[in-house]
């Protein structure tokens, strides 16, 4: 994959996850990779666990938002990951948990990232 790319999805994910933490999440984790899937953001919130999927565009593009990209496969790619988090880390079975997708928009001409934060998305 293209370096840049993965450069600017490493900033995505760090920069929503100051918006979180700015918002009264606690971040539990960043990054949790497995063979069969990946989650970007892991954070608490209320007793909440909330495993976060940050999909980002470096422009606006009427039709290709970020959030347009998430699919049933990439669903069941991050439940999957999520079933092995909550398993290796040993929560109980009555843990509540949600996905939330987080999407970013940079407008590089005036410097800012527009976040549309989706809660509690069905799988």
């Amino acid at each position: 994959m293209n370096e840049k790319i993965i450069e600017f999805g490493k900033w995505a994910e760090d920069y929503v996850a100051q918006y979180l933490k700015g918002r009264g999440y606690t971040v539990l984790g960043q990054n949790y990779q497995k063979p069969w899937g990946e989650i970007d953001i892991i954070v608490e919130k209320e007793g909440v666990l909330i495993f976060v999927e940050v999909k980002a565009n470096k422009r606006e593009m009427a039709g290709f938002e970020p959030e347009n990209r998430i699919n049933p496969e990439k669903l069941r790619r991050l439940n999957r990951a999520i079933q092995t988090y909550l398993a290796s880390k040993k929560y109980s079975p009555d843990q509540d948990w949600q996905i939330d997708v987080i999407a970013l928009t940079f407008d590089k001409d005036r410097g800012v990232a527009k976040i549309k934060h989706f809660k509690n998305i069905d799988v």
